[in-house]
């Protein structure tokens, strides 16, 4: 005889398998790997990372954050010591679209997503590129998705963990980094 919490049962059952369902269909960004490159899951994290400062290039405002290791060697006051980061530093910046803040026009604040780029550091499996890999992924808000960057993105990506060495080179003496620790 079927009980009359049967048919509640059998609703929250398929309520949850709906919901389940999207989930398993959900992007894992975590699976994303630049061609002989980085791959999304080294930087497991980054979202919690300290900020290190913020920028603006062009119509994009960003973040950048890095690892405790990078943060560690910023305070020791690389690379303005001319000493290099240490192998296993790691910086993460995030791009965004600006727009202006609804409740205080006056400020520009981030809209969507653009990109987000990735840096790390490792002497050994980077030595052609000053010992940084690099890697960039796309953003489609459209569809909460990540990709690899493409030499068709602006700007153009090599698509391979060497994709910011060329740029990176005018800060050789800097470790091959732009950014410095922001004053607090």
């Amino acid at each position: 005889m079927m009980s009359k919490r049967m048919p509640a049962v059998a609703t929250i059952a398929g309520i949850l398998a709906v919901v389940g369902g999207g989930a398993i269909s959900a992007q894992d960004k975590y699976t994303l790997k630049v061609p002989n490159g980085l791959a999304f899951s080294e930087f497991r994290g980054y979202d919690a990372w300290q900020v290190v400062s913020i920028s603006q290039n062009g119509n994009l405002i960003a973040v950048i954050l890095a690892n405790p290791v990078m943060i560690r060697a910023y305070l020791d006051g690389v690379p303005g010591n001319g000493k290099p980061f240490p192998d296993g530093s790691k910086m993460a910046k995030i791009h965004w679209n600006p727009k202006k803040m609804e409740t205080f026009p006056a400020a520009t604040v981030p809209g969507t997503q653009h990109d987000v780029d990735f840096m790390v550091k490792d002497g050994k499996r980077f030595a052609a590129s000053g010992g940084w890999g690099y890697g960039v992924f796309e953003y489609d808000s459209a569809s909460d998705t990540f990709r690899p960057g493409t030499s068709a993105d602006k700007p153009p990506q090599a698509n391979d963990a060497k994709c910011g060495f060329a740029c990176h080179t005018s800060v050789k003496t800097r470790d091959y980094v732009f950014t410095d620790y922001g004053h607090r």
